[in-house]
């Protein structure tokens, strides 16, 4: 073995000098999978339902992480990787990888700052932060918590266009920089377990102010999301609004070329975390025909399943711009706040920097559908 590989495989091996392995218990989440089994130990049963529950039986919840490994990697070797960049842009601006936080809510569940702590983490990480409607932080104090951080604004559609017209132009006031419409809503997924728990009776919506009633809207009423929203409805935000729209939710070559049609300027390939329709695609599985069928004409993204750098890379050879995270974002703000925000983010960003290295990409621009390869297994 030479000098260097022995050099290495110490380092991978040991790490740290002798004696830091008993640090703490920190010292054994290394990997997103670890803050969700910690996760769990800091939450309540309703709580942990909430956040880990999918439709039905869970089968795609379950599938957006297993069809990730279906797919293999093809590297590439001699290539000099003595300089590895994750940087990107999406809709124009500048992100320190593409990986950004998808659009969740009720974030004060899990830790008493919630979306506060988040957004600080997200602005201290350089990547893009998906704001839900349904958070529990006000919008000016998530704002004020990280004012140059990059944000955008998921819009779940209310029947009250007024009410839509105020929230937009609310968050357009305050710097969000793009509005993502949540197309896979029209009536609630069965969670069996938030129906057994009865949780949504206890949660509300501080920035959904009726501006009939004055009053902050109770969790349960999200079902008086729109039902008819469709796509000529699409013209009316484009009048109100300057925000590049994204559309949260297509999973088919159908909707991809309407989407284009409607002039909107992105996608984002998802499932709602497999909480909405079951037995659906995975959300990997979707990618490769909606970015066919939108010919290069508006980014696609992605979120759903991604767990390792290697999940992040599978999605950028497929033709994602950027991948979101939801799950994993939850488990770090239980298990440290912010910190464990930030801690998620770096794992996530560590990996997905070695995964480039391994594949010999020394830029984003170079990761390309060559490098993957789906199992025959």
């Amino acid at each position: 073995m030479s000098e260097s590989g022995l050099s290495l495989s110490a380092f991978c091996v040991l790490g740290t000098e002798k004696g830091d392995e008993v640090a703490g218990p920190e010292m054994s989440l290394v990997c997103l999978t670890d803050f969700q089994a910690q996760a769990r130990e800091h939450l309540s049963k309703s709580t942990w339902d909430f956040i880990e529950g999918g439709a039905d039986d869970s089968v795609t919840r379950d599938d957006n992480i297993a069809a990730f490994k279906r797919i293999r990697l093809r590297p590439r070797y001699l290539r000099d990787v003595s300089e590895v960049d994750t940087r990107t842009t999406i809709q124009g601006e500048k992100v320190s990888a593409p990986i950004g936080i998808a659009p969740t809510g009720f974030h004060c569940l899990v830790w008493p700052d919630g979306e506060m702590s988040t957004a600080r983490a997200a602005q201290a990480a350089g990547i893009c932060y998906i704001t839900s409607t349904v958070a529990s932080c006000s919008l000016e104090d998530i704002v004020t918590a990280a004012p140059e951080g990059l944000r955008w604004f998921q819009l779940y559609v209310h029947p009250d266009r007024q009410l839509n017209k105020q929230l937009i132009h609310r968050v357009e006031s305050l710097g969000f920089k793009a509005l993502v419409i949540t197309l896979d809503t029209p009536v609630c997924g069965n969670r069996r377990y938030d129906i057994q728990n009865q949780l949504r009776r206890n949660l509300t919506l501080k920035d959904l102010q009726s501006p009939k009633k004055g009053n902050s809207l109770p969790y349960f009423q999200m079902a008086s999301i729109s039902t008819s929203l469709c796509w000529n409805d699409l013209s009316w935000f484009q009048s109100i609004t300057r925000l590049p729209i994204i559309l949260k939710g297509i999973l088919t070559r159908e909707d991809a070329e309407l989407a284009v049609k409607h002039n909107v300027q992105g996608i984002i390939v998802s499932n709602h975390g497999g909480r909405q329709l079951d037995e659906v695609l995975a959300s990997i599985d979707a990618l490769t025909e909606v970015v066919a069928a939108v010919k290069g004409k508006i980014e696609v993204y992605l979120d759903g399943g991604v767990r390792t750098g290697n999940d992040v890379l599978k999605a950028l050879a497929l033709g994602a711009k950027c991948i979101f995270l939801g799950r994993p974002i939850l488990w770090g703000l239980a298990c440290k706040g912010e910190h464990g925000v930030k801690e998620v983010l770096n794992i996530l960003t560590k990996e997905f920097h070695t995964s480039m290295a391994l594949t010999g990409c020394r830029s984003v621009a170079e990761i390309n559908r060559h490098l993957i390869q789906f199992s025959r297994l």
